[in-house]
């Protein structure tokens, strides 16, 4: 059950991430799920080391900080796919047919 929580969480965290980001992304669905996954245990692996990864109802400071971690690794995962993209197409036009 701890795995389908990762993968749900990690989709809503990912695809809030693509809509807070400006412009449009090229990140496909199943990275955006792992993009939102690692932001998750970024942002509680922050909230550990600050110290308010436990606290009394709802940890809105966590929350936040899953959020962020999820930001910053889909706008990452986003450049790095449209890279890898733009390379393959590169690699594509070059190979004579």
């Amino acid at each position: 059950m701890g795995w389908l929580w990762a993968i749900l969480v990690g989709l809503v965290l990912g695809v809030i991430a693509k809509a807070i980001l400006p412009g449009r992304q090229s990140l496909p669905l199943w990275l955006t799920v792992i993009c939102g996954m690692g932001g998750s245990a970024l942002g509680n692996g922050v909230s550990r080391w600050l110290g308010v990864r436990d606290t009394r109802g709802f940890d809105w400071t966590r929350h936040v900080l899953q959020l962020v971690g999820a930001i910053v690794l889909v706008a990452i995962g986003d450049a790095l796919w449209a890279a890898h993209k733009a390379n393959k197409e590169r690699r594509r036009r070059r190979t004579p047919v």
